[in-house]
């Protein structure tokens, strides 16, 4: 046996002892979930939570390594001279309590991502494994303070980024570089906007990020939780395995529809109507709307007690109206404002009960707050009022409409979102103009932190929604301006960060892709010009020769069967991208052929066998394939206002093989390339 063989094997028994002892980890915490509990109810229901979670987190997948790198410390350099440590998805100790894993998140992993051969933080050797189906197979060495470092040298690095796509989006811990690594690692209090280009790893270093966070901050972030938030259920499902495969399975993960989601979405705006709705402009508007309900007394109030009426003139109504009413302006919400107009009337009550020899008790004081002449009377100067019927009696109402959108909106602003009377049929636009009404009236429960994904495409008014949530945590935003789509969506970070109420927050570029090979991206690069985004050309460090194919064809979606049926006899995953009034003609043709396909647009049970997915050009943001194939591009570039944009996010969701197929001529700047075939 050689000296390398044996150094492999040595590998493997830490594998297995590591194993062993994650098992036997389980084994206790199990063993805890089965003792008698103590305590009340409350305590007793959190441990068991508590215990719950930690099981989740202690699961062994076999197909999964334990650990993916090994740090030697030289005898000088860092606090850890001299000491061995693998590093691995999860801390994993014997019984004794010595590490036998530490967490890739924990301090001293940092050196695995940082370290270098100009910088070696103290590292003699940083080791990389090679698995397969669990199974230790191979390993390499950097000697860092000799100065030999691979980096994307390294054979195992370089297979593990170009490994093939089957399934869910995977966690990267084993390929995170250090450009990455220094914004997983930014701190809790530091909210971070990331200007990703396609390939970037700007999605990974967001939800690896949240990983971290809850690993550093956990007794924080237990309390307030954190947020992920998504741009469709599509890219949520996508992203769903990510976090749980690295321990963390108490995140929240939610679109801005489910986010805000209050009422029944049964419509659809006009392109006019959403670039209202979602402007910023609309906050003002309703707030308007609210105030406008409100009343200055100018009656009495008389409360009958016993042996006494007692009675308030309008005068001194009004102090405390007023009084409320400021607070209100200044941020108080109306229910609070106008449960404290209550109290304050019931208070002086009070006082006159008191001059007369009286002592009412606090509780006297709140059922006066209750009582019905109290709520009578209040309804008429401080109505109650509800976040939906708010929203509809503003569109339906034109008298209210015009009166609290005056000299915020135009008439033919006005005219756009105005809807007859009757029972509403909402629209997403609307839902998020409810979430912003029932802001108004109480707090929006917050998180400790909030990640969002393909922030470009949030609204003025949805960009509040999520800083509401996240009043006094911090955020990590990602997304790409070139990939921008919406109608009303960002076109520069400043002035969206002003509406997440983060405007401080430094913007951060990341322009170098490890996964999408540079024949692809530098084809996708032709379309900035034209999108006129204001971000740099992407780059990639991967060279693949025949990565990219376009071709002019007769029949683009018997063309389309054929590259998708030569695709799938290859490793990975494989998609067929086309514009959305396309999607069920493919399908029906690919089914039709015996190919195994899914709609991305419906749900649909698992198939035995790696389906090709036929995607929606509207759905594809987010996601990446093995293999795609788009068909038909000036159809997708004509479905919407932003078509060329859509089709730059189209054009960079192939990791390995992009291929192209037209009957029409193709966007001015895609001019016909080298690999371009012939007409079939």
């Amino acid at each position: 046996m050689t000296t390398l063989d044996a150094e492999l094997a040595d590998e493997a028994v830490h594998l297995e002892t590591s194993r062993t002892a994650l098992a036997a980890m389980r084994e206790r915490t199990e063993a805890l979930t089965r003792s008698d509990a103590t305590g009340d109810p409350f305590s007793s229901e959190m441990l068991a939570r508590a215990l719950a979670r930690r099981m989740e987190q202690l699961l062994d997948d076999g197909t999964t390594p334990l650990f993916f790198g090994r740090l030697d410390f030289g005898p000088t350099g860092s606090p850890y001279a001299g000491e061995t440590f693998h590093v691995g998805r999860r801390h994993v100790t014997d019984a004794a309590g010595d590490p036998l894993v530490v967490d890739w998140r924990a301090p001293v992993s940092t050196a695995f991502y940082q370290a270098s051969a100009l910088a070696p933080q103290g590292v003699r050797r940083r080791r990389r494994f090679g698995f397969a189906g669990g199974r230790l197979t191979s390993f390499e060495d950097e000697h860092l303070t000799s100065g030999e470092e691979s980096g994307l040298g390294s054979r195992l690095l370089t297979e593990e980024i170009e490994r093939p796509r089957v399934g869910p989006m995977r966690d990267i811990v084993a390929t995170i570089q250090p450009d990455q690594d220094v914004l997983v690692r930014a701190d809790l209090e530091t909210s971070l906007c990331i200007q990703g280009a396609p390939g970037t790893g700007k999605t990974a270093v967001g939800l690896h990020r949240a990983a971290y966070l809850l690993y550093a901050y956990r007794e924080r972030l237990s309390r307030t939780g954190v947020l992920v938030v998504g741009p469709n259920a599509a890219f949520l499902r996508y992203i769903a395995e990510v976090l749980p495969a690295l321990g963390e399975v108490n995140v929240l993960q939610r679109t801005v529809a489910e986010l805000v989601g209050r009422v029944p979405i049964k419509a659809v705006d006009t392109p006019e109507a959403l670039a209202v709705k979602g402007d910023a402009r609309m906050a003002a508007v309703l707030a308007s709307s609210l105030t406008s309900a409100l009343r200055a007394p100018s009656e009495p109030l008389v409360y009958p007690e016993t042996g006494a009426r007692l009675r308030l003139g309008p005068t001194e109504l009004g102090e405390i109206t007023t009084e409320a009413r400021t607070a209100y302006t200044a941020g108080t919400p109306y229910s609070t404002a106008r449960d404290r107009v209550a109290h304050r009337v019931a208070e002086r009550f009070r006082r006159q009960v008191e001059r007369r020899g009286g002592s009412p008790t606090d509780a006297w004081v709140s059922r006066v707050a209750r009582s019905r002449t109290m709520r009578t009377w209040l309804d008429a100067v401080w109505p109650p009022a509800d976040p939906a019927a708010l929203v509809a009696r503003l569109f339906s109402d034109q008298d209210l409409l015009a009166r609290a959108a005056d000299g915020i909106l135009s008439p033919a602003e006005q005219d756009a979102i105005a809807r007859p009377p009757g029972r509403p049929r909402w629209t997403e636009a609307d839902a998020v103009l409810i979430d912003e009404a029932a802001a108004l009236l109480e707090r929006t429960p917050g998180f400790g932190h909030v990640i969002v994904d393909e922030a470009q495409d949030l609204t003025p008014m949805q960009a509040r929604a999520i800083a509401r949530r996240s009043p006094h945590g911090s955020l990590t935003v990602l997304g790409d301006l070139a990939q921008g789509t919406a109608v009303g969506g960002a076109r520069d970070w400043a002035t969206l960060l002003e509406h997440l109420a983060k405007p401080a927050t430094v913007v951060t570029p990341l322009t170098t892709g490890y996964r999408m090979p540079s024949e692809i991206v530098e084809f996708a690069n032709r379309l900035l010009p034209a999108l006129a985004a204001g971000v740099g050309p992407a780059r990639s460090v991967r060279h693949a020769p025949g990565a990219l194919d376009v071709q002019a064809v007769r029949d683009p979606i018997a063309a389309a069967v054929a590259a998708a049926r030569a695709a799938v006899a290859e490793p990975g995953s494989v998609a067929v991208i086309c514009a959305d009034a396309m999607v069920a003609r493919i399908f029906r043709k690919l089914t039709a052929a015996g190919l195994t396909a899914v709609r991305a647009d419906q749900p649909s049970d698992e198939p035995s066998e790696p389906p090709i997915t036929v995607l929606p050009a509207t759905l594809a943001k987010g996601l990446e394939f093995d293999t795609v194939v788009v068909v038909e591009p000036a159809a997708i570039v004509a479905a919407e206002p932003r078509g060329l944009n859509r089709l730059y996010v189209v054009l960079t969701r192939a990791v390995s093989r992009l291929i192209v197929l037209h009957t029409e001529n193709l966007p001015h700047s895609l001019v016909p390339v080298d690999t371009m075939g012939d007409a079939q």
